[in-house]
């Protein structure tokens, strides 16, 4: 079938089944004209399980496939969602490409979660590959979807720029604890350490708040970028000591850390030449109520704020009630008493639900959606700029610099 085609249900394919995945799949339950029929990785009992739970919550019937390849041939499947690891990537993208380009299954399209790729490099294989596959092409950036998002760049561009201009600064901040996997922690799997995990988020979701409406993306070009990283609490000897526990030895922060704290600037000018900027903050050094997610938006005569934990329900529980560690409150959660905010629709608040919508309509009519590998691959440029501002000291100026093959130090085999 031509991606360009309509059809009356998309049928999915999960490649992956870890944390990302079971997001995803909760989401789903949201979205109409969707089923999840297949899911592969590597480890049986998880992807049977994923399939299983798809099956229950009635977006199934879904089959766990033994390779990528038998699930692009079985024909079930429309479009595949690739949630695993980030240095599995470009190696999945060309298994799709393979069975794709040889004329086998009935696959029209493809997303991929953030970031989409290690390196500019990488990046750019990605769009290449999906391109001559023939495939429709979706970048997963949830805070680009997150319901507040959506909401407060309708209100700001409709009522407050016609009548005072444009905004000029957009100001983004994530923060939590520090990931769930391993991997994520390890800088040449990763790509890096929480500048890559995290600022991919806040670097794309600000970009966006910029731009106006009918604009695409590349109506607003980067000038420059400056960043900085740190290495905050994980390397201490306490926490690196943790993290080795916790990980069962397979991260050493004694020997090999990653940043757990970055900051960024990024200078851009419009379509008239009118300087805008990014600014960004994100850390795996945060130690509060769970995940926070904090977005402003400014302009002559107006601002717009968003806290993920500016939540309307809250709940309190003393000291006299026990409990198991958990995340049944918020992603990321850090207690199980006191005062403490409920985010009751994850899925929704965060983006995924809407996010994972709005792929599902544009690949199911054959539209080009929000969110493509394109600009996947400007949001890695974006980070490699800022990677070695940070590692030079230094404003990188984004048409002065080749970043195509660059490598974030603490991302290079064999320099630690």
């Amino acid at each position: 079938m031509s991606q360009t085609e309509t059809t009356d249900n998309l049928r999915i394919g999960l490649i992956g089944s870890g944390f990302i995945a079971g997001f995803h799949l909760e989401s789903m339950i949201g979205v109409r004209n969707a089923t999840v029929a297949g899911v592969y990785s590597p480890t049986a009992a998880h992807r049977e399980a994923l399939a299983a739970r798809a099956t229950e919550t009635g977006l199934g019937p879904a089959r766990a496939f033994d390779s990528l390849e038998a699930m692009i041939e079985s024909g079930t499947v429309d479009a595949l969602w690739i949630l695993t690891p980030n240095d599995t990537r470009v190696e999945t993208m060309r298994e799709i490409h393979r069975v794709a380009t040889a004329g086998r299954g009935v696959l029209r399209a493809v997303a991929c979660e953030k970031p989409l790729a290690r390196t500019v490099a990488e990046a750019r294989e990605m769009l290449r590959l999906a391109e001559d596959a023939g495939l429709n092409h979706g970048y997963l950036e949830n805070q680009v979807f997150s319901t507040a998002v959506q909401r407060g760049k309708e209100i700001i561009w409709r009522r407050a720029v016609p009548g005072s201009g444009r905004p000029y600064l957009a100001r983004a901040a994530e923060e939590h604890g520090g990931p769930h996997e391993p991997w994520f922690w390890q800088g040449e799997r990763q790509g890096g350490g929480v500048l890559s995990d995290m600022m991919c988020h806040s670097v794309e979701v600000a970009r966006y708040l910029l731009t106006a409406p009918d604009a695409p993306r590349s109506s607003l070009t980067p000038v420059s970028a400056n960043g900085t990283v740190a290495n905050l609490k994980w390397t201490q000897p306490r926490y690196a000591r943790e993290l080795g526990e916790r990980t069962e030895g397979q991260v050493d922060f004694t020997r090999r850390p990653v940043e757990d704290f970055a900051r960024a600037t990024i200078n851009l000018t419009d379509e008239e030449g009118r300087e805008v900027m990014i600014e960004a903050t994100t850390s795996w050094a945060y130690v509060g109520a769970g995940l926070r997610i904090q977005l402003e938006l400014l302009g002559p005569e107006y601002a717009m704020e968003f806290s993920s934990l500016s939540t309307g329900l809250k709940i309190f529980m003393s000291r006299a009630v026990g409990g198991a560690e958990g995340e049944d409150l918020i992603e990321k959660q850090n207690a199980e008493q006191g005062l403490m905010p409920v985010v009751e629709d994850e899925a929704g608040i965060y983006g995924y639900t809407d996010e994972n919508r709005h792929f599902v309509e544009c690949f199911r009519t054959g539209r080009k959606p929000l969110e493509t590998f394109e600009d996947g691959l400007e949001v890695v440029r974006l980070l490699m700029a800022l990677y070695r501002s940070a590692e030079t000291g230094r404003t990188v100026h984004l048409g002065e610099e080749d970043l195509e093959d660059y490598v974030p130090p603490v991302a290079r085999v064999g320099d630690m």
